[in-house]
């Protein structure tokens, strides 16, 4: 059974970008030229997913519900679930099991940015059963959950910003799991910290032999945009790439219509509703030169 439903988890209370937080959402920030948002949406519209469940605050949901609306305009379906209180990333699918429905489902972290060789998504479209996570190595990996390998290099481990990491690899914030995954977080006890750990997720799936870690491996960047200094850095990233070559990144139009979500005549309908800016002009160009 692929993978059809995608959930972006763009809650939490985004307290290490205080004062910014007091505005709006982490995930409605701006990352050079588009909302942070755009990039986990667009990553998981490349998977091929079509079903998206945006869960957040009861104060941004709103925005993001103005923002985005229906999905309709980019040939799939958005549906908003509210988090009332942060009690970790395996909330989510508590949260989710209507949306979910006994299917599998891909989740992704609102702050979380991915670019390079998308090949690295081919599983997520493969995926049948079990869970699937990836490795991506990292110089701090003590900062995240770190995953050791064995010598044939299967997972064999995993931990929580562990003191003496095991490995270099982190586990970015792309997950898939199949339809056990909301009766498992269901049965999860909080950790110290009064959190669902989506690492205690993992590690269930990987004692019951049923955890696939893929390795992320070079030509692919991870940006994690948690903090003052990762936003800036995110965002100058985003901006070279995006001056250098003429082509946007995270264009959630252009990647609905680059995947067939929408066609020439529905991509020119929403150009039609944009204000005169250079992001309309960058897709009436793309459809001019290439529709």
């Amino acid at each position: 059974m692929s993978v059809t439903k995608g959930i972006i988890l763009a809650g939490g209370a985004g307290s290490r970008l205080y004062p910014l937080s007091k505005i709006a959402s982490k995930q409605l920030m701006p990352i050079y030229d588009k909302p942070m948002i755009y990039y986990p949406l667009s990553t998981i519209m490349m998977a091929g997913i079509r079903e998206v469940l945006i869960i957040s605050t009861p104060h941004d949901l709103p925005r993001f519900e103005e923002l985005l609306g229906d999905g309709a305009e980019l040939g799939i379906k958005i549906s908003y679930t509210v988090q009332e209180h942060p009690e970790g990333i395996a909330q989510a699918f508590i949260l989710g099991r209507d949306f979910i429905d006994n299917q599998p489902v891909c989740l992704i972290l609102g702050d979380n940015i991915f670019y390079g060789k998308y090949i690295f998504l081919n599983p997520i479209r493969e995926f049948t059963s079990g869970a699937l996570v990836y490795g991506y190595y990292v110089k701090d990996p003590e900062r995240y959950g770190v995953v050791e390998f064995d010598a044939a290099g299967k997972a064999i481990s995993l931990e929580e910003k562990p003191k003496q990491p095991k490995s270099h690899y982190a586990v970015p914030g792309l997950y898939v799991y199949d339809h056990q995954v909301c009766d498992l977080a269901e049965a999860m006890q909080p950790s110290a910290r009064g959190e669902l750990e989506i690492t205690d997720l993992n590690r269930i799936y990987l004692e019951k032999n049923q955890l696939n870690v893929q390795k992320i491996g070079r030509g692919v960047a991870w940006l994690d945009t948690g903090t003052h200094q990762s936003l800036l850095e995110a965002s100058h990233f985003i901006g070279t790439l995006e001056q250098r070559q003429g082509l946007k990144f995270g264009c959630i139009e252009e990647v609905a219509w680059r995947m067939n979500f929408i066609d020439d005549n529905q991509l020119d309908d929403v150009l039609q509703k944009m204000p005169n800016s250079p992001y309309r002009t960058y897709l009436a160009d793309i459809l001019a030169e290439e529709g």
